[in-house]
């Protein structure tokens, strides 16, 4: 492989403001430290069909550890071991106090995403499953991040199936525009078509946790002055500064200017101007799991790193 390396709409809008400025503050005193300066061009990066599908690996990894566990206690190991590769033991994981309609669904998330990483490696080959840290106190300092602030209590995906559901809003997404990134760079149509259909289905998956929140957008989060919606917002907001690369996230509500043909302000379905799909390169998606704006800086849900030859190739440059 070779690699060339060449912004909530509800009452409280001033809460809305202060986490962008506080993210642009961070990651620009980081750049300052670090001389890392972004690129954005997807056509920077050569690789094999096989590296980028591999890629999306990490992301299926991650995903299907956060949902098995969630709903059944219990992950890859348990129930299908020969999966893992090898890779080391989960930080943090455990069952989430889910309601039953709750659990079902992300239970059919968890199977879903073990045939997607079954598929990938049938196709394309593996890799161990990387070190992922899903704690509690792990989410907890993402969601401090996003909203500008410490939130007391610290704040806890596995408490309930809201908390559930607001921490589930920072992965699939993620995948989702890395797909729509990768599919226009792959060779071989076997390699399209496999993506295609990992595509339609994180794009399903995703849709459903937006609809869920949505219905709840207006609602405060227990024992937070924030809403569904502002939480959204601020993860969003928090996505598009660490990836450095414009807007390409959004809440659940937006400003009319931002909806669909101008004239909505839900937004279910993120979406551009045109209500196409946005596109994520691989260093955008590692500036975001890492959360550290940085491809060549692990961290976030991944301490050490993401596997592959894309992301290990990163790493080295560090």
């Amino acid at each position: 492989m070779k690699l060339t390396m060449a912004t909530s709409m509800s009452t409280t809008s001033s809460a809305f403001v202060f986490p962008l400025a506080f993210c642009l503050v961070g990651i620009s005193q980081l750049l300052l430290c670090s001389g890392h300066a972004p690129n954005c061009d997807p056509n920077l990066i050569e690789a094999s069909d096989r590296d980028r599908l591999q890629f999306a690996l990490n992301l299926e990894f991650l995903e299907a550890e956060f949902f098995l566990h969630a709903a059944l206690g219990k992950g890859l190991d348990a129930i299908n071991p020969n999966l893992t590769l090898g890779g080391p033991p989960l930080i943090g994981a455990q069952k989430a106090n889910l309601d039953p309609l709750v659990r079902r669904i992300i239970e059919e998330f968890g199977y879903q995403e073990v045939g997607h990483i079954r598929s990938i490696i049938r196709k394309e080959g593996g890799f161990p499953r990387p070190l992922l840290d899903l704690s509690r106190q792990n989410f907890a300092k993402l969601m401090d991040r996003a909203v500008g602030f410490t939130l007391n209590p610290p704040f806890d995906p596995y408490a309930n199936s809201l908390n559930y559901l607001l921490a589930t809003y920072t992965i699939p997404y993620v995948g989702l525009v890395g797909y729509v990134g990768t599919i226009p760079y792959l060779k071989n149509m076997t390699s399209c078509r496999l993506a295609a259909s990992l595509l339609g289905v994180e794009s399903g998956q995703d849709s459903v946790i937006r609809t869920f929140l949505y219905q709840r957008a207006f609602g405060k989060v227990q024992s937070y002055r924030l809403t569904v919606a502002d939480f959204t917002n601020r993860i969003s907001m928090l996505r598009n500064d660490l990836a450095m690369c414009g807007i390409k996230d959004e809440g659940i509500i937006v400003p009319e200017k931002l909806g669909a043909e101008n004239r909505t302000s839900s937004n279910i379905i993120s979406a551009d101007p045109n209500s196409l799909s946005y596109a994520r390169t691989p260093p955008e998606i590692l500036r975001i799991v890492y959360a550290s704006g940085n491809e060549s800086l692990p961290g976030g849900f991944y301490p050490k790193g993401a596997n592959g030859n894309i992301a290990r190739r990163f790493l080295k440059i560090n």
